[in-house]
């Protein structure tokens, strides 16, 4: 498709992980009986939004980090504006409005915390506005599917084990797990109809696949 063209030559990083994700999240679908090839196809899409600024974005930059000259709430508008540049990519290119969703609810409501953290310790020493978590947060919507709700998952876990130095089958499922609830307890399951026994399904399932890798 032209738009994974377009990423895999702007945003190799965010390809690669696309790939990665996709793997996950058709396999974790299909432990519960959803559609994993709408996971998959999801998968490759959510974050076509990266292609306009790749660099922001930790996988494909190299060397000093571009954020490092911006504030905090420069940068949190940076990094939530690729799911709006996403959506809009996706309508251009008519993608269907099922594939639509992955790339606008990826990220639900969840917060930006590094940035969130980093806007608190600058208020702490320097005397600023203390900052709003709500200006720090991904506008929504929240996931409406379950295949929705693997791919939030599954998006959030990639990202984290790949920063881990020794990545062993105890310090990934922790992790996995740790997310998994984190999520369920942000609220970000609400509306859709994800049962807790489908969800620690999903976390077997991409704990196996994560250690795969």
């Amino acid at each position: 498709h032209p738009l994974l063209q377009r990423l895999a030559q702007a945003a190799p990083g965010t390809y690669a992980h696309s790939l990665r994700l996709a793997e996950m999240a058709e396999s974790a679908a299909e432990t519960i009986g959803a559609n994993g090839l709408l996971c998959r196809v999801g998968a490759m899409f959510h974050d076509i939004g990266k292609i306009h600024k790749p660099q922001y974005f930790i996988e494909n930059h190299i060397g000093p980090s571009r954020h490092a000259k911006l504030s905090p709430a420069m940068s949190v508008l940076i990094i939530v504006g690729h799911v709006k540049d996403g959506v809009e990519m996706a309508r251009e290119y008519r993608l269907p409005r099922r594939i639509r969703h992955f790339i606008e609810s990826h990220h639900g409501t969840t917060l930006v915390e590094y940035f969130y953290r980093t806007a608190k310790q600058q208020h702490d020493s320097e005397d600023k506005p203390r900052p709003s978590e709500f200006e720090f947060r991904y506008p929504g919507p929240k996931p409406k599917t379950k295949e929705a709700a693997i791919l939030m998952l599954g998006d959030s876990m990639e990202s984290a084990c790949r920063t881990l130095d020794e990545p062993t089958p105890a310090r990934l499922e922790q992790i996995v797990y740790t997310l998994a609830r984190k999520r369920l307890m942000d609220g970000q399951f609400d509306e859709c109809n994800l049962s807790l026994r489908e969800l620690h399904r999903i976390e077997e399932s991409m704990t196996k696949t994560l250690c795969a890798v």
